[in-house]
């Protein structure tokens, strides 16, 4: 289905707990996550049906990632972005045989970009609005 040997389900799913277990642990990153989820059984579920469908195209994942970051973005920093993806390098080398966690990763970064790019810029007000 994915063309990348050592990507599955079940490997995305034990990679998605121990990662996030990771974030949460995380005193840079852990707060905003712990802040923003109420759920973790249920996002742990979503990110992995988000990691199913970018790296086995099954299409599980419905969500909108952008605009649920999009809430969080006064908290926000490029430097907790960088601390994501190092948690990210750390786990899927940990988890996954080397050609998945190199695809892992460079997936992880094409998404980190986007979302800094997004979440960073800073919008000048709309025509006839007060700032």
């Amino acid at each position: 289905m994915n063309g990348i040997e050592g990507i599955d389900e079940e490997g995305l799913a034990r990679l998605v707990t121990r990662f996030y277990g990771k974030v949460r642990q995380d005193p840079l990153i852990g707060p905003v996550f712990n802040d923003a989820i109420d759920d973790w059984p249920e996002h742990l579920e979503k990110l992995a049906a988000f990691w199913s469908s970018l790296m086995l195209t099954t299409g599980r994942y419905k969500g909108m990632p952008m605009a649920a970051h999009l809430k969080h973005r006064s908290r926000l920093t490029p430097a907790m972005f960088e601390r994501w993806l190092g948690l990210w390098r750390e786990t899927t080398t940990e988890e996954m045989p080397a050609q998945a966690a190199a695809a892992l990763q460079a997936k992880a970064n094409r998404i980190a970009e986007s979302f800094k790019l997004a979440l960073m810029l800073k919008l000048d007000p709309a025509p006839g609005h007060a700032a």
